[in-house]
Order: C-alpha cells, then sequence, then structure tokens
C-alpha cells in the first residue's frame, strides 16, 4: 500500500517536532481535566426537550437538538406541540432515576453541555431513539435512522429541524 505522507529527507524540522510534541501536551490536559471533572449530579428540574438544570447548574445534552418548546410540527393548519411533547420525553426519562451528567463544553448561554446519563443510559441517545431529537453529529446517526424508519417522534410527519426553527423564529434581545 502507497504511503501518503512521506517525511521530510533529512527528518522532521525543529518547529514540526514542538508542533506536534505541544498537541500531544494539549490532549493530554484535556483529556485529564475531562476525567477530573466530577459529574453533575443531584435534583433534576427539565426546561425543554434537551435542556435541564441540574443541581442548579443548567446543563444541555450534547450530540442532540430537540424540537423548541413553542414549537410546533405537522402539516400546516394540523400541527402538534412537538416541543412540548419532547420536554415530556425529557421528564419521562429523568422522573425518579439517579442522573449522571459529565460536562464536556460550554454553551453560549454559558449551559454545560454535556453527556447525562440515567440509570446507566445516555439519555440524549434514548431521546433521539424515541424521536424526540435530531442528531447533531455523528454520535446518535443510529438511532436517528431506526426512529424515522419507524415514523416515531417528530418522524411521524413533517417537521422542521429545530435549527431551522429556531432561525425563523428568532429570541427577541433580551
Amino acid at each position: 500500500m502507497p504511503r501518503l505522507y512521506r517525511r521530510p529527507r533529512g527528518g522532521w524540522r525543529p518547529s514540526t517536532r514542538l508542533s506536534i510534541l505541544f498537541a500531544v501536551v494539549l490532549v493530554g490536559i484535556a483529556l485529564l481535566v475531562q476525567h477530573f471533572v466530577p459529574p453533575l449530579t443531584g435534583a433534576v428540574r427539565v426546561a425543554d426537550g434537551d435542556s435541564l438544570e441540574v443541581a442548579g447548574e443548567r446543563v444541555r445534552l450534547g450530540g442532540i437538538d430537540a424540537p423548541e418548546l413553542h414549537q410546533s410540527c405537522g402539516p400546516a393548519g394540523k400541527g402538534w406541540a412537538c416541543g412540548e411533547k419532547a420536554k415530556a420525553a425529557l421528564v419521562a426519562l429523568v422522573r425518579d432515576a439517579d442522573i449522571r451528567c459529565r460536562p464536556v463544553d460550554e454553551d453560549r448561554y454559558a449551559r454545560a453541555v454535556s453527556v447525562c446519563e440515567v440509570d446507566g443510559q445516555d439519555i440524549a441517545a434514548r431521546l433521539v431513539e424515541q424521536g424526540w431529537a435530531v442528531a447533531t453529529g455523528l454520535s446518535y446517526r443510529r438511532e436517528q435512522s431506526a426512529a424515522r424508519t419507524a415514523g416515531r417522534g417528530i418522524w411521524s410527519g413533517p417537521f422542521d429541524l429545530p435549527a431551522d426553527w429556531r432561525a425563523a423564529h428568532p429570541r427577541p434581545p433580551s
């Protein structure tokens, strides 16, 4: 098999070696910080289909996007409150359960973008699998495909992607 990249004759330049070393150190630090950041646990309050509050900390489920709270789905004139249904699905998943959220980032609203589990199961994966959220990355594509094929949740009829709905219904300036 041919090589896609060949090392330059004479070896790597010192600046290239330093860049590689710097990148490795940064990745190592990021992994250590992620490993030692304590998970969020405690009382839960659901805000909408992909946002909640855990022990007073605002959390956004990473890798998914659920319909907005006031969003309707379905054909024009026959819409149904899919945003409310998405919130109800999240409420049902976290009700009377021990939740653990591992922050991985922070969004522009200062929420901890997190991977959250309830009883050892990924909450975002469950919401996508049930058809109450869409995958925004590669993580939940299998669950989304299954929900779409089965016509579960928002996949039961026409709907606007949550990002498109937000663009058409911007928040008033605060």
